[in-house]
């Protein structure tokens, strides 16, 4: 039985479609996978609201993200065999029991991370792994404050701050004690709850008036302008998404006063324009899951029949690390 979340219509709820056959096979360079897990990734949900910078023709299942076991291979395939467990990133599809990936964006997962946890690493993880290496070059030592650290790219930034780079201050930004929490077991060393606390007067504190180092800001808006006053001298600051749905603006001579730089980073156009790179990226973070330095938080686990509910959460603001769609159960006990 093959089966599948559809969007049918833009900005209309997803389509529960189910048929006999997934009538699928893949071409020389894909494998045909029985897929268990696909995570949300916001992009998921704009495409089907038909705000993303690229458009998909309806009908179209979206779902870029996802974990399953290998069924066939095409002839041309080296790396992957029938039954291997891995993580690929596809173009569209990844809402549904099967679907079709390139050799080359799928990858064997670590050994010690299951098929529900693989839906929650390649996405942030790559993203904060490009960012605070190949764009703010963050150095062992250096202080790293995170904005939203309690979300899925925010907590991935945290833990390769902490665990990779060993920062001296791993400063996490979040709304509420129970986020905190979370960030602290992924390294953060401090944590600012900024529904209750001044974020700069508390960077200062914590950093002993010198600012920070690098910021990770995946969200924008007024708190940016905050971000940029509290870096160090040479600071750098990566803007990574607008989660407040404010696009900011800052006075240039910030960045001159503290011979900082403000940088951005959109890794999904990697994968077009400088492949290799974007691969590596991927590379670095299954070695660094291989070495035990990464984790992924499954933060909510929804049925592929509860799409709609599971897309409604993860616009509420309120989930934490990455919600995933499992192909596996029609009903969810988390």
């Amino acid at each position: 039985m093959f089966t599948a979340a559809v969007c049918t219509e833009i900005c209309k709820p997803l389509e529960f479609q189910q048929k006999k056959d997934h009538g699928l096979s893949p071409f020389d360079d894909e494998v045909l996978l029985s897929v268990k897990y696909c995570g949300i990734n916001f992009a998921d949900i704009l495409v089907c609201q038909g705000k993303y910078q690229s458009s998909i023709p309806v009908p179209f299942t979206p779902g870029t993200e996802v974990t399953g076991i290998v069924q066939e291979v095409g002839k041309n395939v080296k790396t992957l065999k029938k039954g291997d467990k891995v993580v690929s990133l596809i173009m569209s599809g990844g809402f549904s029991t099967h679907c079709i990936a390139p050799e080359v964006f799928t990858w064997k997962l670590p050994s010690s991370v299951d098929l529900r946890a693989g839906a929650g690493l390649v996405v942030n993880y790559g993203t904060a792994y490009l960012a605070l290496t190949r764009k703010a070059n963050l150095q062992q030592g250096e202080s790293v404050l995170v904005t939203a650290a309690a979300g899925g790219t925010g907590l991935a930034a945290v833990e390769i701050a902490s665990k990779v780079f060993k920062s001296k201050h791993v400063i996490a930004a979040c709304g509420g004690p129970e986020k905190g929490n979370i960030a602290k077991s992924k390294g953060a060393t401090d944590v600012i709850d900024y529904k209750q606390e001044k974020l700069r007067n508390r960077i200062k504190d914590i950093t002993g008036g010198d600012g920070v180092d690098v910021v990770f800001d995946p969200v924008g808006g007024d708190m940016f302008l905050d971000c940029v006053k509290s870096l160090a001298r040479e600071g750098r600051i990566l803007t990574i998404g607008y989660a407040s749905g404010k696009i900011p603006s800052i006075p240039a001579n910030l960045l001159l006063l503290k011979s900082g730089s403000a940088m951005g980073l959109f890794w999904g156009e990697y994968r077009i324009m400088n492949t290799p790179v974007f691969l590596k990226s991927v590379e670095d973070v299954l070695e660094q899951t291989r070495l035990g330095n990464i984790t992924p938080h499954i933060g909510k686990e929804f049925p592929l029949n509860k799409i709609n509910e599971a897309f409604q959460y993860v616009m509420g603001r309120g989930s934490t690390g990455k919600v995933v769609i499992s192909m596996d159960r029609q009903e969810s006990n988390l």
